[in-house]
């Protein structure tokens, strides 16, 4: 039987890809140290955090490898180390991030912002550098569902964001909302709403990110268009609630972002059917697998469903939404979504690794 040594570890895992890129561990510098013998394997392997949601998931199938490999060793051990990777700058607008996820649906009053927040939030208690840009311009909610409030400030030509402590990393939080009196409404064109979101992506110090994740206004309207033509967005995640009417609306936001050529990263059914809290039963009250069988028919991945539930109603009404993280009956739900969404990203970049960031000069 063979017997493990450094080398042939380091061999073994050199291929194994990098849930970031899709380029082997050993070609980027990731296995940062092996020790072998007869009797135990241990490996340190530095991982980006932007796939901090999938170190788990990562580890156990790196020690997979390493146990059908060698299964007479008796211990195998991974560490994982954060691999630091900083972000290019993507676009006419200079944004220092990896991937741009935009979150839109095909009418309002789907629960679009509540999952791009839990989106944002969830990626950020794993261990990523996240950052949310309200772009629903005429109806911002972000800002209510995290309970932040107040305007920007501004140092060395920056507008400041606000930020959310829900992780390792601050935050960064931006809105319309934050700069229009409360009560107010905003009656622009569409020159004056494209300036102003090239503006909150430009001139706010969002800092090195991992993700954007950016709240769409509802419909299909000139946003998307706009996005698309100042910076390459990773893709977007399309909400809609289980019923017919949702879902040919959802179909119109699916069409909106082929034709800007922003790839779909997922469908997400949301208020997909209530949980009895006394009898555990499930009632589908608005339908059930609408958005699944959306998702199949136009070959887009389906990320998870959300159930109705009044904590979460609760939740974003409090200004609490980072809290659908302790439901014991809600965070699964949420977190699976982050994880397949992240997934998703991991396979298409192990199918086709980017090129490398040239410098900026």
């Amino acid at each position: 039987m063979t017997t493990p040594s450094p080398a042939a570890v380091n061999a073994l895992l050199a291929d194994f890809p990098d849930p970031e890129t899709g380029r082997g561990l050993g070609q980027l510098g990731q296995l940062v140290g092996v020790e072998a013998g007869p009797q135990a394997i241990a490996v340190t392997v530095g991982l980006t955090s932007h796939a901090a949601i999938l170190w788990q998931a990562t580890r156990a199938r790196i020690e997979e490898r390493l146990r059908a490999a060698y299964p007479a060793v008796g211990q195998v051990s991974v560490t994982l180390t954060e691999h630091h990777r900083p972000p290019g700058r993507l676009g006419q607008v200079g944004l220092e991030a990896k991937s741009v996820i935009a979150v839109g649906s095909g009418k309002g009053g789907v629960g679009k912002s509540t999952v791009a927040v839990s989106i944002a939030i969830g990626l950020a208690r794993a261990g990523s550098r996240v950052g949310i840009l309200d772009a629903d311009v005429y109806g911002p909610s972000v800002p209510h569902l995290v309970g932040l409030s107040g305007r920007p400030q501004i140092e060395d030509g920056k507008i400041q964001p606000l930020r959310l402590t829900v992780g390792p990393h601050p935050l960064p939080v931006m809105s319309m909302g934050f700069l229009v009196p409360p009560g107010e409404a905003v009656v622009w064109r569409g020159p004056m709403l494209h300036g102003a979101i090239q503006q909150m992506l430009r001139d706010t110090a969002w800092g090195p990110l991992d993700y954007l994740v950016i709240d769409m206004p509802p419909g299909t309207g000139d946003i998307a268009l706009s996005l698309s033509q100042v910076l390459p967005l990773s893709g977007a995640v399309v909400v809609c609630t289980p019923q017919d009417v949702a879902l040919l609306d959802a179909t119109k936001a699916i069409a909106m972002f082929r034709k800007v050529n922003i790839p779909l990263l997922g469908m997400v059914e949301n208020m997909s059917f209530f949980l009895c809290p006394g009898c555990e039963r499930r009632y589908d009250i608005f339908g059930s697998g609408g958005a699944r069988r959306t998702a199949a028919e136009f070959d887009i991945p389906f990320l998870g469903e959300v159930p109705l539930q009044m904590a979460i109603r609760e939740h974003g009404d409090a200004g609490r939404t980072a809290a659908n993280f302790a439901d014991e009956q809600s965070r699964p739900f949420f977190e699976a979504i982050c994880e397949r969404l992240v997934g998703h990203l991991a396979a298409a970049h192990a199918a086709r690794p980017p090129l490398p960031s040239l410098p900026v000069l």
